[in-house]
């Protein structure tokens, strides 16, 4: 009998659990540890931060579902890792502790054979200070509670739009200088904008994009070129013809350091000091670790063996240049090379550098986006870990039969541009690879541009809200789930 405990009910934990429970016997055990009652499907937070969907329409309780297909569930945090167990008992086990009910404040060792860190990121609000969701007239949308918290003051800010002719400032982008997830922000500075005009008070707004991309369309991926409409046009044209579309102005290649009231301080990469005013601002904070700790059984800190802010797997991560940076550093099995039961798809694995060029300000402060690693990529990474680790049980081969690097590994990504069945608006976009490959693709940007394409209009409106229902189908784990692909 084995035993798999999946640290974290995310995109790629929850994913992990469900193939894992899927394909194996009921003797062996699947644990599923999160601090989080509820699964909730990020990407419709959006829509939840312009009022068009509520909590309920993006989350479920995970323990009732659990129960019912034979997982175990604990809504606890993780603390420590000791893969080799202690002295005394060398089986390892992770401390954890209860974050809810009967066992609040409680800690455990959790035991396993095989552990699968799916964590995600920390939202590190409080690396640029005054950033916190809710104070500042700042909000964030990366989870159901804080989207609905920034609909709660989008929807006062219209109402006063509407009974005043004094124009009012939304800003949108990223909150520091290495935060990722422009996706979301993108998508909810089109959402933002369309619900400006569905109420008519967009004149009555400035709506501005800030971001520490170099250029326009970055999206922490070098940018893409992409089939489209016939033609070849680069993500940069893209989407800044959908911002003059839209008279939406934009500060690139900007670091947020502080946010205070209604103001953020910012530095540019010529090495400027400035500041911006607004009276509405959603702002993606930077990613990290959790912090992590990990232990020998002598109960030494073995923690650079298994994190380096997040956790190390089997990527190249030697320091060179950016120029020498390959698309083979990439990990393709998401396995702990000192550890090899543990493994980390999705945001808990350390990538080996950025996909965009890293770039400092004259002053020396980094601002560039940290690479993506969200959404379609974590699901099939999931899959991915959970099928070697049946494999592993099922034969005893310890091979990696089941590989998946970014840098073979192609994403589909629609980005809503306004929500409603008649008036709904979407950009429709694939990439492949996600990790550019310049050898293989050397003059199309490193990427394929028979597989990286994109459109806009009414039907990817569609297609996105189909996908919301779908993978919450898929998630809940209702009929024939696994058809519906990662």
């Amino acid at each position: 009998m084995a035993r798999i405990v999946v640290l974290g009910a995310g995109i790629a934990g929850h994913t992990a659990a469900s193939h894992l429970r899927r394909k194996l016997q009921r003797k062996h055990e699947v644990v599923v540890i999160s601090p989080n009652w509820n699964y909730q499907w990020i990407p419709s937070n959006i829509w939840v931060g312009i009022g068009r969907m509520t909590h309920a329409d993006t989350t479920f309780p995970l323990e009732p579902l659990y129960k019912r297909k034979g997982i175990q569930f604990k809504q606890a945090r993780v603390l420590s890792f000791y893969p080799e167990g202690s002295s005394d008992e060398p089986i390892p086990y992770v401390l954890v502790e209860y974050v809810y009910g009967d066992k609040e404040g409680e800690k455990e060792k959790v035991t396993y054979d095989y552990l699968i860190n799916a964590t995600g990121p920390k939202l590190a609000f409080e690396m640029t200070p005054g950033l916190n969701p809710g104070t500042n007239k700042v909000y964030s949308v990366c989870t159901y509670h804080h989207a609905e918290q920034a609909w709660g003051s989008l929807d006062e800010l219209i109402k006063k739009c509407k009974a005043s002719d004094e124009k009012v400032s939304i800003l949108i982008g990223t909150g520091h200088p290495k935060a990722t997830c422009q996706g979301a922000a993108f998508e909810y500075i089109l959402n933002v904008e369309s619900e400006l005009r569905k109420h008519g008070v967009r004149d009555k707004v400035d709506l501005t994009w800030i971001s520490n991309e170099y250029t326009l369309g970055d999206f922490g991926m070098d940018g893409m070129l992409l089939s489209y409409g016939g033609s070849v046009l680069g993500s940069q044209e893209l989407v800044e013809m959908v911002f003059r579309d839209r008279n939406i102005h934009w500060i690139l290649q900007a670091g947020v350091s502080k946010v205070e009231d209604g103001k953020v301080s910012y530095e540019t990469l010529a090495g400027e000091f400035k500041t911006e005013t607004f009276d509405f601002a959603m702002l993606i904070p930077a990613f990290s670790g959790h912090g992590f700790t990990a232990f020998d059984k002598e109960g030494n800190d073995i923690t650079d063996r298994l994190f380096k802010g997040f956790m190390i797997v089997d990527a190249d991560y030697k320091p060179r240049p950016y120029e020498e940076w390959s698309v083979q550093d990439w990990p393709e099995t998401y396995q702990n090379p000192s550890y090899p039961n543990i493994f980390a798809p999705g945001i808990a694995f350390a990538p080996p550098h950025s996909i965009s060029r890293p770039r400092k300000s004259t002053n020396g402060t980094d601002i560039f986006p940290s690479p993506p690693r969200t959404g379609m990529p974590s699901g099939i990474m999931g899959k991915l870990v959970a099928d070697n680790i049946i494999h592993m049980i099922k034969t005893g081969d310890k091979t990696m039969k089941h590989r998946g690097s970014m840098g073979n590994m192609g994403a589909a990504c629609i980005a809503s541009a306004g929500y409603g069945m008649t008036k709904g608006n979407a950009i429709s976009m694939t990439t492949f690879p996600i990790v550019p490959d310049y050898n293989k693709y050397e003059n199309s940007g490193g990427r394929s541009l028979k597989k990286t394409f994109g459109e806009m209009g009414l039907a990817g409106h569609w297609v996105k809200l189909l996908l919301h229902y779908a993978f919450l189908y898929k998630a809940k784990m209702r009929p024939l789930w696994w058809i519906i692909p990662e």
